[in-house]
């Protein structure tokens, strides 16, 4: 989520300079720009991901999951980042200012907090747990930690896809529609 809020700060400057009209004139497709930030933004999130991996495995981080599982792990995370990346496009096309296009993140910064991540469910409140059980980062983290552990997934993964599918279908589908109204 922190890895994003730069793809909405980008597209926030690139419609405040007139980046968009420059590249109208071209002979390119109405939103290669867009999907220029989006694969930008998709690119540098997983060398994020890349490098945390690495300091996890020098700090003694073993997993016992083959190459299937860790190669699902990276679609989810890939998937996740593209939806949220669409969140971002939507933000950065309609803020007014640049403080607003990248404070849209500081919500999806907050949902690993209030989910499974660092601390099983069962253990919350029930509103808290309420809210944790039913959000896509507990879905996620729960289908990634037993990829990872080798533990049955059950149909954690397939809540996991819905979210990030459900998630990235809605927010292109804005992202587009705010894209058309500035060109």
């Amino acid at each position: 989520a922190s890895g994003i809020a730069y793809t909405a700060y980008r597209l926030f400057m690139d419609k405040q300079r007139g980046i968009f009209e420059r590249f109208h004139t071209m002979p390119i497709s109405r939103s290669a720009l867009l999907w220029g930030h989006v694969l930008t933004s998709l690119v540098s999130n997983a060398i994020s991901v890349i490098v945390i991996i690495l300091v996890a495995l020098v700090m003694g981080f073993r997993s016992s999951a083959g190459i299937l599982p860790w190669l699902a792990v990276a679609g989810i995370l890939a998937l996740f980042t593209l939806a949220l990346t669409w969140v971002a496009a939507i933000a950065g096309l309609s803020a007014k200012t640049v403080e607003g296009a990248s404070a849209f993140s500081y919500p999806l910064i907050f949902l690993p907090f209030i989910s499974s991540a660092f601390v099983p469910t069962d253990s919350m409140p029930k509103v808290v747990r309420a809210f944790a059980e039913n959000q896509p980062v507990t879905s996620i983290v729960n289908a990634i930690r037993a990829l990872l552990s080798g533990q049955p997934v059950g149909n954690e993964i397939w809540t996991a896809l819905a979210w990030c599918v459900g998630i990235l279908l809605v927010s292109y589908f804005f992202a587009m529609r705010a894209y058309k109204r500035r060109v």
